[in-house]
């Protein structure tokens, strides 16, 4: 559907409230807001941008930080005085190195896992770290030794989850498997690999498994 702009209702400072949500795990990411300007340039460009009410100016989400957030969806609620964003969000939305800006929970009485995303927010913990290193950082200390040491680390937590399996222990299994997925996830960052590529990946497979 095309959007006609003049038909959504903007306020008296001539900005829309837009909701932002990731597209693959369905968290809200965070609230902006958006002039008409701001709006064009994200539909043409298909990457976030919003108008910022303290600065009284146009920012590109991730302009800094890398942390962009590429457009996916957009829709607008019946009152068109509100926009829903579906972004594919490269890092962390929050600038506090939270994967959402709404992470201060009053109550969740509803029967989830908290930890449900848990790989999506180490893995944007990873991305942040290498696009802003943090002095002590193990992660940092990583990617500044290179592959050769990241492709060590990872060899050691096989054979460390190798050990712990012939030793029948769960715990123990457990905690090297964590470490292993860990090492694991810094290689796929250094070398560029993404979460939605290993999904495809067994996504394909699965269906090819469905269609023998």
């Amino acid at each position: 559907m095309n959007l006609n702009i003049e038909q959504l209702v903007f306020n008296s400072e001539g900005l829309i409230p837009v909701v932002v949500q990731e597209s693959t795990t369905h968290e809200v990411l965070m609230l902006a807001y958006m002039n008409q300007e701001a709006l064009r340039l994200t539909l043409k460009e298909k990457v976030a941008t919003y108008y910022s009410r303290s600065r009284k100016s146009l920012w590109k989400k991730g302009d800094t930080s890398g942390h962009i957030q590429i457009v996916q969806g957009m829709s607008y609620d019946c009152d068109s005085d509100a926009i829903l964003l579906l972004v594919k969000q490269v890092g962390v939305a929050c600038h506090t190195n939270h994967m959402s800006c709404f992470f201060n929970t009053v109550f969740d009485e509803l029967d989830t896992n908290p930890n449900q995303f848990i790989l999506e927010e180490l893995y944007a913990t990873i991305v942040e770290r290498k696009n802003n290193p943090v002095e002590g950082s193990y992660t940092n200390y990583l990617f500044n030794k290179g592959i050769d040491k990241i492709l060590k680390k990872v060899g050691e937590e096989t054979a460390e989850v190798i050990i712990a399996s012939k030793n029948h222990s769960q715990p123990e299994m457990t905690l090297e498997i964590s470490d292993l997925v860990y090492h694991v996830m810094v290689l796929m960052v250094n070398e560029g690999i993404t979460l939605d590529m290993v999904r495809e990946e067994l996504s394909k497979r699965r269906q090819l498994k469905a269609s023998k």
